[in-house]
This record gives structure tokens, sequence and C-alpha cells, in this order.
């Protein structure tokens, strides 16, 4: 049963949220798609997104992979793993597509944030990520080239919020909170390996959610990783449900 936050409507406001909070090189735009298209390694900046659940005819898959090739960007998908799809599924595996990234898409409401609780952690909330924001957020031995991509990404934003909890001079838990199309959206949730099980993540969702009950906002998404469990049981303690299930689908390079 599809959770009442993510109706036909939410879905696709979830999916331009999703899109507009990962700022593609470019966004081209088909009746029920949209294409991002970006050279960099963020897989929703690159993968072409379904606005609804619903069937749809397997002609679309030729002229998506033919405007991703025309524009200079290589073709990839972002698929659904509702029923709908499983004619593109079977079609895709049988041209040699690859499916990888299993991830749920999971919607919540702001005031299971808020009642959270969470050990008093001071989160500061910033318009622009500053150099500790971003050595927690990409990481102690994340690819370089991974870690370039993901700061152009960033870089091109508009309108995020960088929460982060700070100690000693260091961010030890990160995130960034996007504010568009009705939803507050989590990105990029990190916890320093140290200071895990502290409540210090429970706190960043917290201040991203009085930010957005401030704005008018009352709902949540997120996507996270299937096999992430210690994030899943995060999110599981804030109230959020799975809403669907989506992988991303690529041709072998």
């Amino acid at each position: 049963m599809t959770p009442p936050l993510a109706s036909p409507a939410g879905i696709e406001s979830i999916e331009r949220a999703t899109v507009a909070a990962v700022a593609p090189e470019r966004v081209d735009e088909r009746p029920g798609w949209l294409l991002p298209m970006d050279s960099g390694t963020v897989g929703r900046a690159r993968s072409a997104v379904p606005l609804h659940h619903a069937a749809q005819p397997l002609e679309l898959l030729d002229a998506i992979v033919q405007a991703y090739q025309a524009a200079g960007y290589p073709p990839a998908l972002r698929l659904p793993e509702a029923l709908a799809y499983a004619p593109w599924h079977q079609a895709l595996q049988a041209q040699g597509w690859q499916r990888r990234q299993p991830t749920w898409t999971q919607v919540g409401t702001v005031q299971a944030l808020l009642d959270l609780p969470g050990n008093g952690a001071d989160v500061r909330l910033d318009v622009q990520p500053d150099a500790a924001w971003m050595a927690m957020y990409l990481g102690a031995g994340l690819d370089p080239v991974d870690g370039a991509s993901r700061a152009r990404a960033l870089a091109r934003a508009q309108g995020l919020r960088y929460a982060s909890v700070q100690r000693a001079g260091e961010t030890v838990a990160c995130g960034a909170a996007s504010y568009s199309h009705g939803w507050l959206g989590v990105h990029g949730m990190r916890t320093a390996a140290a200071q895990r099980g502290q409540g210090l993540a429970a706190c960043v969702l917290r201040a991203m959610a009085q930010e957005a009950r401030q704005r008018g906002i009352e709902r949540v998404f997120l996507q996270v990783d299937q096999h992430n469990a210690p994030a899943l049981a995060l999110y599981r303690r804030a109230g959020l449900a799975v809403a669907w299930g989506y992988a991303y689908w690529r041709l072998p390079t």
C-alpha cells in the first residue's frame, strides 16, 4: 500500500524536488519524465526518472536513450520497482543493461522529526557549506573523482541549508536539507565514526524539521540505500516509511 504522503502527485513533487537538490548540469523533460544530465558521479543527477508509476510504453526507452546521446551524456535510468515497470526491467535486462544500487524512497512527517529525542547538541544551519562541513560530507577515503563531482553539484544547488554539529572546531555530524515542491528533502547525512550512537543525527534531523516548520512544510522525504542498516534504523525511529524502491539501470561501459 502506498503511504498517503506519496500519492501520485506526491511522487512527481518528490522527483522534482530530488532533481532540484542534486543540481545537474542540464535537465530536459519529456511527458511524464525528467531527464537530468550530468558528467559527474551522482546517480540522481544523471539518470532519467519517471514522474509517475503507472505503466508507460516501452517505445519511450529509445527516445530517452537518443535524448541523452544527442546531448553527449551516457544514457541511464532510475526506475521504480513498481509492477508496472516490470516490462521495462525485462527489456533492459535483455538488452544488457545492468541494475545497480537498490534504494528506498522514504516519506514521513516533519512532526515526527521534531519529536525525535536528542542530546541537546547545537546544530548550525548555514546557507553555504564551509570547509569543515565539506570535510565531513566528503569523508576520509572518499574517491577523489566522486568527491569533486559531489562538490560541484553542491555549488550549483540553490536554496539548500547545510546542517552541522561542531566539536573542537571540527564538524562531527552533517546533512543537507532542501525545501522545495512542498517537501523537506534530507540529503548527505554523515556522522563521524567516533561520534556515532550519541544521537547527533537525530539532532540534525530535528534542526532541519524546525526550519521546515517555519516555512510551512509538513512532509519529509529521503532516499537511502536498502542495505544501510544503521540509517534505516534511525529513519524508522523518525517515523519514516518506505514509499517505493528504485534502482539505477546503466549500460556497461
